[in-house]
């Protein structure tokens, strides 16, 4: 599935009360460092930050875990996989 596609349908599950589980690759742009993949099993999409607040707002998501309750970030360019299934940049 292509990286946009799961994007909208993350979308439309948060909207709809679902939660999904992703994967991605984790990185830093302050640190310029990775930690690795990470997989969270239990995710909702949250609001967009505004451009005001993080100049990379249109290539990043805002998720909840919602086994934490932590709120966290990822590129939207490192996304690797949506309940399961590989995801790919076009």
């Amino acid at each position: 599935m292509e990286i946009y596609e799961a994007i909208s349908k993350m979308k439309t599950m948060s909207e709809n009360g679902e939660s999904f589980s992703i994967s991605f690759m984790s990185y830093s742009y302050d640190k310029r460092k990775s930690d690795g993949i990470v997989e969270i099993n239990n995710v909702k999409l949250r609001g967009q930050s505004s451009k005001e607040n993080n100049r990379f707002a249109d290539i990043m998501l805002n998720m909840t875990n919602l086994d934490t309750m932590e709120y966290f970030q990822c590129w939207q360019p490192l996304l690797l996989e949506l309940n399961g299934e590989e995801l790919e940049l076009r």
